[in-house]
């Protein structure tokens, strides 16, 4: 079969690509609105249901995903790995760029088809099959989710007690690990973040279309006032205490490469849900483009202007640009920017971790859960992990995360080496919503073993990775998906599993 063009929205379970019925009816086991394809940009159908992004919008998502504490935190710990600010430099423009390329090969499937990374990864896992891939995508998110969401919480507790000091007394009682006030601060958190979220991606695109840019304005603003402070002289891009040398130089910048690729895994896996969004597969490379390697150089290097000057200014290293502004003496200026601060945090937890698990839980039994269901499953379900706790015990933190990350690079070498190998970028995009066997490739056969053998057998010699001393565990992302890829290349053709239905 060709390539797959969709010319308007799908109407119902038995529509096809251009209104009419396909060969193959489709399951409601399979679809609901949420999963379906969009419609081709210029289609008289609602917001949020064509493929109306620009490059822009794609440009933004990074933005929100860049611009957050955790990114703020993560850049600055790079500068002080013991690398020159050159040499941090080269490593992330090369871990950035291998981001980028990932983005734009899972970008492409996600455009081409108009579906997001769940039923994307029923071209190579079979259409009930994909609720493995679409479970462990979820369940990082859930962990990290709730794990966002008490750090942007932490950052709000920080500014309510600045300018209201008698809150400090509802930090004296605990319930299940937390304060009052920290209840009070991760509930508000929570609900804000649920309240753009329910209004669907329209909302959530509005949302992140400004949050980037406002934290540029205010990064901008805080180096300049820090540079003003301290001087010019007194800002250094080398925040290490001691240099490295010799070889160890170029394996930490081999170390901070996988790092900064590790670092924006789980984002790009699940990027069709947001490349699905997008009228071309040229405007995802372009947004791409101005989102990774452009951006997130140049916030780096604010980044590390700001964590320098920090030293002179305030006789000591701050790494939370939270604290760096409710250190300002300017009351309206440091509220402006820890709020801004918080919400980008919010931005990064709705465009990682809660658009991911809304379509992933709602891949697993569509006719029951929808795509704001399957939000409020992973928002729901943040809250009884009691993140707090998980992120107080770093030891148990690393060991659940690094165990559902370990099934990342897997996942990656699947998808890759299926679209772009065996299946030479064909997707029957009907077959992905029918469960009759005998449909294209293994999309109906419901599951495909090819894939679950190859995840299955990546995915234990990445997570033994993790018990090996030394730094082995950091490339368990390329690790496990190059043994998938191989194996599922070979499984395939050995299977006869080709391009015949293209």
């Amino acid at each position: 079969m060709s390539d797959f063009t969709i010319a308007t929205p799908i109407a119902g379970p038995n529509a096809g690509p251009n209104g009419g019925s396909v060969a193959a009816p489709y399951s409601d086991r399979l679809y609901n609105d949420d999963l379906a394809p969009l419609a081709r940009i210029g289609s008289n159908v609602a917001p949020g249901k064509s493929q109306s992004w620009t490059w822009y919008n794609i440009f933004a998502f990074w933005m929100a995903d860049v611009h957050s504490v955790g990114g703020y935190v993560f850049a600055a710990s790079l500068f002080a790995s013991g690398l020159t600010g050159w040499q941090v430099l080269i490593s992330l423009l090369i871990g950035i760029s291998i981001v980028q390329v990932f983005a734009n090969l899972l970008g492409k499937m996600g455009q081409q088809a108009a579906v997001p990374y769940a039923v994307v990864a029923r071209v190579s896992f079979g259409v009930f099959g994909a609720n493995i891939a679409a479970v462990i995508r979820g369940a990082i998110a859930v962990v990290w989710y709730g794990i966002q969401t008490y750090l942007a919480s932490g950052a709000l507790n920080i500014l309510i007690l600045k300018f209201d000091p008698a809150s400090a007394a509802l930090e004296k009682t605990s319930i299940l690990g937390l304060s009052e006030l920290g209840w009070i601060s991760f509930l508000l958190v929570w609900s804000l973040q649920a309240i753009v979220f329910w209004q669907g991606m329209e909302s959530i695109k509005r949302f992140i279309d400004w949050a980037g840019p406002a934290v540029y304005a205010v990064m901008f603003a805080l180096a300049l006032w820090i540079v003003s402070q301290a001087g010019i002289a007194h800002i250094s891009f080398n925040l290490a205490a001691t240099p490295l040398h010799g070889g160890a130089i170029l394996w930490q910048m081999i170390l901070a490469i996988a790092l900064v690729a590790g670092y924006f895994a789980g984002p790009t896996l699940n990027f069709a849900d947001f490349a699905r969004y997008c009228g071309s597969n040229a405007d995802v490379r372009k947004g791409n483009f101005w989102g990774l390697p452009v951006n997130f150089l140049l916030f780096s290097i604010v980044t590390v202007v700001v964590v320098s000057g920090t030293i002179p200014v305030f006789g000591h290293m701050i790494t939370d640009p939270v604290i760096t502004v409710g250190k300002i003496g300017n009351t309206t200026a440091a509220l402006l920017g820890a709020f801004t601060f918080v919400t980008a945090t919010i931005g990064i937890n709705i465009v990682a971790n809660f658009v991911s698990p809304a379509f992933d839980f709602s891949n697993c039994a569509p006719r029951r859960i929808s795509f704001r269901m399957g939000g409020m499953i992973a928002a729901v379900g943040s809250v009884f992990l009691m993140p707090w706790n998980l992120f107080n015990n770093p030891a148990a933190i690393h060991y659940t995360v690094d165990l559902l990350a370990a099934a990342i690079g897997p996942l990656y070498g699947i998808l890759l080496a299926d679209f772009y190998l065996v299946k030479a970028q064909k997707i029957d995009v009907p077959a992905l919503f029918s469960d009759r066997p005998g449909d294209t490739y293994w999309y109906s056969n419901g599951f495909n073993p090819v894939a679950v053998k190859s995840v299955i057998i990546a995915s234990l010699i990445a997570i033994g990775t993790g018990f090996v001393p030394g730094e082995l565990k950091t490339f368990s992302l390329f690790i496990g998906g190059i043994i998938a890829a191989g194996l599922y290349v070979m499984l395939s053709r050995g299977r006869g599993d080709t391009t015949q239905g293209a």
